[in-house]
């Protein structure tokens, strides 16, 4: 089990270096520049809440952390989708790649959270946090 969990923080590290390879590629223009530094936030946001997810006080405490890197992630598919509409960039393959990858990753911490808050029992739910 524990080589699933050192697959999916390195998997998330890899995200976080095609991410930085999509912002490296954006023009300095004002709108290239905004996009890169909120594409360079969220999109590398992900492996460090996945990695204090890993040391959680409680399952809830792991759920919200989780919860976290879910949401970075949107955001990213987002500004990723915004750059793909509006072809701010030439590295197209380099996003389509992010895109994809940010598409699976979404749906890992997605269905990771459904089974944590299962595991929870009936007291399972929204954290206190929220």
């Amino acid at each position: 089990m524990d080589d699933r969990k050192f697959d999916l923080e390195d998997r998330l590290i890899d995200f976080s270096a095609l991410v930085i390879d999509v912002v490296d590629a954006l023009p300095s223009t004002r709108v290239g520049n905004h996009i890169a530094g909120q594409l360079l936030r969220s999109g590398t946001a992900a492996a460090p809440e996945y990695g204090e997810a890993q040391g959680a006080e409680s399952r809830r405490d792991f759920i919200h952390k989780l919860k976290i890197g879910l949401k970075e992630l949107r955001e990213t598919r987002v500004w990723l989708k915004l750059l793909k509409r509006k072809a701010i960039t030439q590295s197209v393959d380099v996003m389509d790649r992010a895109l994809a990858e940010c598409e699976e990753l979404t749906a890992i911490f997605a269905s990771s959270i459904t089974t944590a808050r299962k595991n929870l029992g009936k007291a399972g739910g929204i954290s206190n946090h929220q």
